[in-house]
């Protein structure tokens, strides 16, 4: 929709999935912007590309940057939705591929490799601090649990890549990079699965490391 057009509410749910793509599925659509929301946005991003429809999720970084840069810096359901349309519009985002359900699987496996981490951690600076030998006792069992979930959900990451080619030569390239270890190059298939299909530019884009040029001057 253009800038200026009556906003809707659809849920995030099945049922508004439904109601979204009819409402919009007899439009001519050049592409539907949604900003990442830490994975919430995922079940209506399925919907749309099944739909057959052009979505891209767009980092949340780029979308703040940008209000910014055209000064609005209220914050409603409204206004953001009408500065997604206007980045949409002066910015448009490349409709990419949207990632199989294994890469899905795969990113959700990353994720819980890093909680378990910050849970050894935490359990690790609480052994320190602890006086009792009850209290020792009962964080150096938590930790060996962590220890044996941490261990086997690096097996079934190094499994998952071992079965895809095109997965295990991006590790092997991303590891022969002094000061990128496995952690580091999983981290990256994970959250980056256009790494060798686009430049260093789009890349940094991609994560927010070069959004919006900060020129002087309006923006059309």
């Amino acid at each position: 929709m253009g800038a200026g057009a009556a906003s809707q509410r659809f849920d995030n749910t099945e049922a508004g999935h439904d109601a979204l793509i009819k409402a919009i599925e007899t439009r001519t659509i050049e592409r539907i912007v949604l900003e990442a929301t830490g994975g919430l946005e995922r079940p209506v991003v399925v919907a749309l590309a099944a739909a057959g429809l052009p979505v891209v999720v767009v980092n949340a970084r780029h979308i703040r940057n940008f209000a910014r840069a055209t000064g609005r810096l209220a914050k409603t359901d409204a206004i953001d939705a009408e500065v997604m349309t206007q980045f949409a519009q002066a910015v448009a985002p490349e409709v990419r591929p949207i990632a199989s359900a294994e890469h899905h699987a795969f990113k959700e496996l990353v994720a819980r490799r890093r909680q378990l981490v910050m849970m050894h951690t935490a359990e690790s600076n609480r052994l320190k601090q602890a006086n009792e030998n009850v209290v020792r006792r009962s964080i150096r069992a938590i930790l060996k649990v962590i220890e044996r979930q941490l261990n086997d959900t690096e097996r079934k990451l190094d499994d998952v890549i071992e079965r895809s080619p095109i997965w295990q030569v991006r590790k092997d390239l991303l590891t022969s990079v002094p000061g990128v270890g496995d952690q580091t190059a999983r981290t990256l298939i994970a959250e980056l699965p256009e790494l060798g299909n686009c430049s260093r530019q789009q890349i940094a884009a991609l994560v927010g490391e070069a959004p919006i040029n900060r020129d002087s001057g309006m923006i059309a």
